[in-house]
């Protein structure tokens, strides 16, 4: 049983992601903030790691440092487009993707993390000028996610992506404190 909650721990950094039942205007803005501040502690994260420390895995059979940063710019992307989406859609059913095998592609394996570092800075800049001018009747349009088959709100794909975020950051460090040695 020591075995599992070690590996629930590696696979789930900061627990697993708990939509709130409620929240207050002040929970939303550090939800913002939190997506705002992302490229940043994450390039914080990974600046001064070579191609080694790049291969480390975050736990056993997961990702490495670089699948994870490039897996981030693939997820954010879609999550802007789908911001985007709810905005401007009556409740869009969204095309969901194989984040696993995205990891898998020579671009998420091979290329330098600066290039989605990038990415990530402009994208989030531009994510979060949309999520601070949302108005509070917006935070209720929908999107249909058929791989979950249900509708989730533009709210709560803010505090997801908030918790994604920080989820990542937790494998990086998990990554860089274990080293592959497990």
């Amino acid at each position: 049983m020591e075995q599992q909650i070690a590996m629930d721990e590696l696979k789930y950094p900061i627990g697993k992601f708990k939509r709130p039942e409620s929240f207050t205007s002040v929970d939303l803005k550090n939800a913002i903030t939190t997506i705002q501040e992302f490229p940043a502690m994450l390039s914080k994260e990974v600046w001064f790691l070579d191609d080694e420390n790049l291969k480390y895995l975050h736990r056993p059979g997961g990702w490495t440092v670089r699948q994870i940063v490039h897996h981030c710019a693939d997820s954010h992307m879609n999550a802007f487009i789908r911001t985007k989406l709810m905005l401007t859609e009556n409740n869009p059913t969204i095309k969901p993707y194989l984040e696993a095998e995205w990891a898998q592609l020579s671009d998420s394996t091979e290329t330098p993390v600066d290039l989605s570092l990038k990415i990530l800075d402009g994208l989030h800049s531009r994510w979060t000028t949309l999520l601070m001018h949302v108005k509070a009747v917006d935070l209720d349009r929908t999107l249909v996610h058929p791989e979950h088959n249900r509708q989730m709100k533009l709210v709560d794909v803010v505090f997801l992506y908030a918790w994604h975020c920080n989820h990542h950051i937790g494998h990086i460090k998990n990554a860089r404190k274990f080293k592959n040695q497990f």
